[in-house]
């Protein structure tokens, strides 16, 4: 296995083991989240609240993703926003 993907692995089972520490309401509302909550998940999930901190950044960056996606145009938008060259039209068969 290539050195990237064991890293990404490990990464995984670390978020794995972060969501599994949290409470249904935190795992629900992550805004909840406040510094003593994060204490708790770190020392039940065996990481540090760094990692927590992580998770939950890029669980934001992930919901605002699909938030544009799901507007009207959302992926020709995004396409055109990273300078993509898609078409007008969208994909065609």
């Amino acid at each position: 296995m290539p050195a990237g993907l064991a890293g990404q692995e490990r990464e995984l089972v670390k978020f794995e083991a972060i969501i599994n520490s949290m409470t249904p309401g935190e795992r629900r509302f992550p805004a909840v989240v406040n510094g003593s909550r994060k204490k708790r998940i770190a020392s039940g999930s065996g990481t540090r609240i760094q990692d927590i901190n992580r998770l939950l950044k890029q669980f934001g960056r992930m919901q605002k993703m699909m938030k544009k996606l799901s507007k009207k145009g959302g992926m020709e938008n995004m396409m055109r926003g990273l300078g993509g060259g898609m078409p007008r039209g969208g994909f065609r068969r």
